[in-house]
């Protein structure tokens, strides 16, 4: 910290600070609570913040504030320091382009002020003391919008197991790999199949949500956002999950109960609602003129009390389910837990998705070229479907898009539901598929329901290795190709998360290395046309560790690099998940 007698001498002491660090004006009269300045200081996510008496830039934003230091804070052509720090994020907020707005904190009941007087300052310093600005900040860490179980069973004790770590220097990531760890260990008590197991996991997977819980708290309480924590916590909530649906399906085996469709049933589901969630929002989020009549409704509900927590439980949020899920597993069999969890899902599904079918019809809304690419992104087309799309010239009648999606994807799934193990007659509706999967991508997927196009892919490719797996009738199939989706499930996340961290998709040589989708969905049908189900199993466990390795290790590498060259901070508050 230094002081800075004029505006000059302010000049000069930022221009000897490195341009690689953070840097902040603060009038010393300012009044106000110590995490008002917080606020405004120290999140990383902004290039530029700020409050009354107090401006903050990060180094790519070094450039703004010095200019605006120059011009704005001159009267008359002499520098003066009298409001410095208010005249210079005025200045910014003038001549910053959009990619470097100043930020500006909403403080609510806390209180940041330049006195200019001693009445004014001793009203001020009152103002501070009538508020405990700890309380806030706690208050504050929980997230804004959540489920009805987070809200009431967990986050009224979890912000204060965030602040209890936060006091002994932990991290949000490393609480978010404890949650992890935990959830393993859930799993594999699942796994044993024996009551005492079922009823150890069950509770161990709700202290693995505390902690899902207390890891987002404590990013908010400590104001330590990253690119890298943000997509640890979004795909390890997913590999917690779905490594619990294998511990069912093990336990259960070990009682004589094959779950393991019942297992992949549900991660398929899962993961196909998730795609809907994330599709929906890319489509309209930038989206001009975004009016409709069902959001508006739906708007008018929510400002209803009791509406509002009935809505939000309807659609089964990962508060919700994982209680659910865990009190079934300590109490009854993995079986019933699968079974109820599918029905769960299947009807929140359907909820969601015709809301989103109808605010869509309805909405006035023209889409941009980067919904249209990131939905593009998100079908996750491979080079088959790629020579179709380029005969784009001849056919661009054939619309819409997700009519395309759906006849090719229920086709595939149809067919191979139809027809015995090893049919070729699946074969060829996985080369029709190929087709419509190129075809429904000849035009930009801007029509008020084309982002239905990702979902129904999703649905396609692992419906068919679900049921390929099923037909062939031989241990070790299902569990296998449980394995492959999983693997591609985490490429489909993975390729969500870049989109909505800023950070782009993936690298086309990945998507092709690994075929696409429908290049996948070929390799799966030919496999089942020509080898013998044992072979088949054989084939499906390469897939997996194949695609799992090719996309792991780009993955890590991408978000460690992203990391270490100080890639825009993130933090996700969106739908509870």
């Amino acid at each position: 910290m230094r002081g800075a007698s004029d505006a000059a001498d302010a000049e000069t002491l930022l221009a000897a600070v490195p341009g690689d660090q953070r840097v902040a004006v603060v009038d010393a009269r300012f009044v106000g609570h110590v995490h008002a300045l917080r606020l405004a200081l120290t999140d990383p996510r902004f290039a530029a913040s700020a409050v009354p008496g107090a401006v903050t830039a990060k180094p790519e934003a070094r450039t703004a504030l010095t200019r605006a230091l120059r011009a704005s804070a001159s009267t008359g052509g002499v520098l003066t320091l009298d409001a410095l720090p208010d005249s210079i994020a005025a200045a910014m907020e003038a001549e910053t382009s959009e990619d470097t707005v100043v930020h500006r904190p909403e403080l609510g009941t806390l209180v940041a002020t330049v006195p200019t007087d001693p009445q004014t300052r001793n009203e001020a310093r009152q103002a501070v003391a009538a508020v405990d600005d700890e309380a806030v900040r706690l208050r504050t860490a929980v997230k804004s919008r959540d489920g009805f179980f987070t809200t009431y069973a967990i986050s009224p004790y979890s912000r204060y197991l965030a602040r209890w770590c936060a006091r002994r220097g932990l991290t949000p990531n490393q609480v978010t790999t404890a949650s992890l760890l935990t959830a393993l260990i859930a799993a594999g008590c699942a796994a044993t199949g024996t009551r005492g197991g079922f009823v150890a996991a069950g509770l161990l997977l709700i202290l693995s949500f505390v902690l899902d819980c207390t890891d987002g708290q404590l990013a908010r309480y400590s104001l330590r956002y990253s690119t890298l924590g943000a997509w640890l916590d979004a795909t390890f909530d997913r590999a917690k999950e779905y490594a619990y649906y294998a511990g069912l399906a093990l336990g259960a085996a070990r009682g004589g109960d094959d779950v393991w469709a019942l297992a992949l049933g549900a991660m398929v589901l899962q993961t196909c609602r998730h795609v809907v969630d994330f599709s929906f929002n890319e489509a309209n989020h930038d989206a001009t003129a975004n009016t409709s009549p069902t959001a508006a409704l739906s708007d008018k509900l929510d400002s209803v009390g009791w509406t509002v927590w009935v809505r939000r439980m309807i659609v089964l949020p990962i508060g919700e389910r994982w209680a659910m899920i865990a009190v079934l597993t300590a109490v009854t069999t993995p079986r019933l837990t699968l079974v109820v969890l599918l029905i769960g899902c299947a009807l929140a599904a359907c909820y969601t998705t015709a809301g989103r079918v109808l605010r869509s019809l309805t909405r006035k809304a023209t889409r941009t070229d980067r919904a249209a690419t990131a939905l593009a992104d998100l079908a996750d087309n491979g080079p088959l479907a790629s020579a179709f799309a380029a005969l784009r010239p001849r056919v661009t009648w054939l619309r819409p898009a997700p009519v395309l999606a759906f006849l090719g994807g229920a086709g595939l799934v149809g067919t191979a539901l139809a027809n015995p193990y090893g049919s070729p007659v699946v074969v060829a509706a996985a080369a029709l598929y190929i087709a419509l999967s190129g075809l429904a991508l000849i035009m930009p997927l801007k029509a008020p329901l084309d982002w239905l196009v990702p979902p129904f892919f999703r649905a396609a490719e692992y419906g068919t290795v679900l049921v390929l797996a099923a037909k062939a009738e031989v241990n070790g199939a299902l569990p296998a190709a449980f394995g492959l989706v999983a693997a591609v499930a985490y490429h489909h996340y993975d390729t969500v998360y870049r989109i909505k961290g800023g950070t782009g998709a993936p690298p086309a040589w990945l998507v092709r290395a690994i075929g696409g989708q429908e290049g996948r969905a070929l390799v799966v049908a030919l496999a089942a046309a020509l080898l013998s189900p044992a072979d088949f199993t054989v084939a499906l466990t390469a897939l997996a560790v194949a695609v799992a390795l090719v996309v792991l290790v780009e993955s890590i590498r991408f978000w460690v690099a992203a990391e270490k060259k100080g890639a825009p901070a993130v933090h996700d508050e969106g739908e509870p998940a």
